[in-house]
C-alpha cells in the first residue's frame, strides 16, 4: 500500500509539472519584464538598423578591406589585413541586419508609417547590395522567409545583377516614401541617429545610394545604367542627392562602452596594440606626401625617431643622437640584404608597405621586435584614433564626397551628370577637405600639380581612393569594376592580385549545398583561384567579360 501511495503521488507531481511545464514552453521566448514584440513600434528598430549597418560597413572600412585597398597595414596579427589570408567568409550578420529592417518595414506597412518604411526599405537596399557586392549571387528573393516553413530553408541565390536591380527598384520606392508631404509623418527624432527624423536628407541618401548602384553596372549594362543616372540627374527636384559635405549619411560614436566607440578606442583596455598595430601604409603615405595633401596631417603622426645613415660611422654604430637613431651604412645594408626592403629614411612620415614580409614588426629596424608594436621608427595613426568618439570619428554610410566623384565619372563616359567633370571633380576634392577639417587648404591644394584637373578617370578615381579614408570597402567596389587606382599586392601576399570577391562560408556549401554549388558554378575561375572555383579570386558577373580589374 506504501508502495502504491508513492507512485500515486509522483504520477500527480509529475503531471502537475507537465502542466506548467507546457504553459511555459508556449511563453519560454517572451520576456516578462520586455516589450511584446507584436506591439513594439518600429521606432525601436530603426536606431539598431542604422547602427548595426554602420558597425559592417566601418569595421570593414577601417578593418581588413582598408588593408586590401592599402590605406592601412598592421604589423601584428596581420594576415587577413596585409595578406588575404582569409577564411570562412560568413554573410550571417548581414542578413541578421535585413532580418530586423524587414521586421521594421512590415511592421511600419501595417501601421501606415511611411517615414520609417523609407528608411527600412533604404537600409535592406544597403545590406543587399553590401551582400551582392561582396559574394556575388546571394538568397534574395526567397531570403527571410523562414517563417513562412520549411520551403524557404534552403532559399536560392538570385543572381548578382537580379539583387542590384532589386536594390534599386526598392531605393526608387524608398524615394517615394520620403517624397511626400511632410505632415503626414509620424517621426520620433530621439530614434533616427543618421539625420534626426530630416526626411528630406533620407530623400537625397536614398538617390544617392541609387547613383552608387547605377554606376556599379554601367560596365555591363551601360544603357540601364544611363537611363537611371539621367533620370535622376534631370530631375533633382524629385531625385536630390547629397552634394555636401553637411548632408553626408555620417554618424558620430556615442563613446560609453566598446560596442558604441571608434573600433581602436584604447580607454577600454590595457592593451594598446589594437591601435598601435595598425599603421598608415606606405601607398597612401607616399601619394599623400607627393600631392602636399593636408589630410596626412590629420589621418598619420608622424615619425617618433627618424633613421638617419651615415657612412662615415663605423661598422657596429647604432646611437641616438638629438632624437634622431644614426646607425652605419653596414647595419642599413645588412637589413635591406636580409629582408630585401629599403630602410624608409623619411624625416617625417613612414608608411608600411603593402604585405612586405610575414614578419611585419620588423620593419625599418623596429627595436621592439614584438607584434603590434609602437615602432618609433614608423608612422603610427593620428593619435585622435585611439579616442573613443571624436568630431572626426564617424561612420559614413555615403559622402557627398563619394557622389560628386561618381558625377565626374558620369560626366567623362558623356551622360547627363547635372555639371561638368571638373566642377564635380572639384568639389568631391572640397567636399572632402571640409569633411576632415582641410577646407581652408582647398584653394592651395587644387591648384597642386597632380590635383588640378586633367580630365582624367585616373585622376578622378584616385581622389575618390584618398577620399574614401575610413570607408574603404566602397573604394574596393570601385577598384573591382575599373582597375583603379591601379595597386599591386605585396610580396608575401596570398597572391600576386588583390582579391576581388568574398568566399561563400561553411554554412551555406554545408546546409544550402545545392544553390550554393549552382552560384559557385557560375563564377569564372581565373590563374589565381588555386584553391577551386569558390575563390577570392574568382570573378562573378560585375567583372566576367570586362578585363577588371586584372
Amino acid at each position: 500500500m506504501y508502495t502504491i501511495k508513492n507512485t500515486l503521488s509522483a504520477a500527480l507531481v509529475l503531471l502537475a509539472f507537465l502542466t506548467f511545464s507546457c504553459k511555459n514552453l508556449a511563453e519560454i521566448n517572451i520576456n516578462p519584464n520586455g516589450v511584446d514584440p507584436a506591439n513594439t513600434s518600429p521606432n525601436f528598430l530603426m536606431a539598431t538598423v542604422i547602427t548595426s549597418t554602420g558597425s559592417s560597413v566601418i569595421n570593414m572600412g577601417y578593418g581588413d578591406i582598408a588593408g586590401v585597398m592599402q590605406h592601412t597595414q598592421k604589423d601584428g596579427w596581420a594576415g587577413g589585413h596585409n595578406r588575404y589570408d582569409w577564411s570562412d567568409q560568413s554573410w550571417a550578420g548581414y542578413y541578421g541586419i535585413l532580418r530586423n529592417a524587414d521586421e521594421m518595414l512590415n511592421k511600419s506597412k501595417a501601421e501606415n508609417l511611411d517615414f520609417q518604411a523609407g528608411v527600412a526599405m533604404l537600409f535592406k537596399a544597403y545590406n543587399f547590395g553590401m551582400i551582392a557586392d561582396l559574394w556575388g549571387d546571394a538568397p534574395f528573393s526567397q531570403a527571410l522567409k523562414g517563417e513562412q516553413g520549411a520551403a524557404f530553408f534552403k532559399p536560392a541565390f538570385d543572381s548578382q545583377k537580379d539583387i542590384y536591380m532589386g536594390v534599386i527598384a526598392m531605393l526608387d520606392s524608398a524615394n517615394t516614401l520620403f517624397s511626400k508631404d511632410p505632415s503626414v509623418y509620424k517621426i520620433d527624432p530621439a530614434q533616427d541617429v543618421l539625420y534626426n527624423g530630416n526626411v528630406s536628407q533620407w530623400q537625397k541618401f536614398a538617390n544617392s545610394l541609387a547613383l552608387r548602384y547605377y554606376l556599379r553596372i554601367s560596365t555591363k549594362e551601360p544603357e540601364i545604367a544611363k537611363t537611371g543616372i539621367e533620370k535622376i540627374t534631370g530631375n533633382p527636384g524629385k531625385y536630390p542627392l547629397i552634394l555636401s559635405a553637411a548632408d553626408d549619411a555620417s554618424y558620430s560614436f556615442i563613446g560609453l562602452s566598446p560596442s558604441d566607440s571608434w573600433p581602436t578606442a584604447t580607454q577600454f583596455s590595457n592593451d594598446l596594440s589594437n591601435f598601435t598595430r595598425v599603421k598608415p601604409c606606405a601607398t597612401l603615405v607616399t601619394k599623400l606626401q607627393a600631392l602636399n595633401d593636408p589630410r596626412l596631417d590629420i589621418w598619420a603622426a608622424k615619425v617618433k625617431i627618424p633613421l638617419v645613415v651615415d657612412p662615415s660611422k663605423p661598422a657596429d654604430y647604432d646611437e641616438i643622437v638629438d632624437g634622431k637613431r644614426i646607425i652605419s651604412q653596414e647595419i642599413a645594408t645588412d637589413f635591406e640584404t636580409r629582408y630585401n626592403v629599403m630602410l624608409n629614411l623619411d624625416q617625417n612620415y613612414v608608411g608600411y608597405p603593402p604585405a612586405w614580409s610575414t614578419f611585419e614588426f620588423f620593419y625599418n629596424l623596429n627595436p621592439s621586435l614584438q607584434q603590434g608594436s609602437a615602432n618609433p621608427h614608423s608612422s603610427q595613426l593620428n593619435d585622435i584614433y585611439k579616442a573613443a568618439s571624436g568630431p572626426l570619428l564617424k561612420v559614413r554610410l555615403v559622402s557627398a564626397a563619394e557622389i560628386r566623384f561618381s558625377l565626374a565619372e558620369i560626366a567623362l563616359k558623356g551622360w547627363n551628370a547635372g555639371g561638368s567633370a571638373e566642377a564635380h571633380y572639384n568639389a568631391g576634392v572640397h567636399a572632402s577637405l571640409e569633411t576632415w577639417g582641410a577646407g581652408s587648404s582647398y584653394d592651395s591644394y587644387i591648384s597642386n600639380s597632380g590635383v588640378e584637373f586633367n580630365n582624367s578617370l585616373e585622376q578622378v578615381m584616385e581622389q575618390k581612393w584618398i577620399a574614401s579614408w575610413t570607408a574603404a570597402t566602397e573604394s574596393w567596389m570601385d577598384y573591382i569594376r575599373t582597375g583603379l587606382p591601379a595597386i599591386q599586392s605585396g610580396p608575401s601576399a596570398k597572391r600576386v592580385v588583390l582579391p576581388v570577391r568574398f568566399t561563400y562560408g561553411n554554412n551555406e556549401t554545408l546546409y544550402n549545398p545545392d544553390n550554393s554549388n549552382s552560384a559557385i558554378g557560375k563564377l569564372q575561375s581565373t590563374p589565381y583561384s588555386t584553391e577551386g572555383q569558390n575563390s577570392n579570386w574568382s570573378k562573378n558577373w560585375l567583372q566576367q567579360g570586362t578585363n577588371k580589374p586584372w
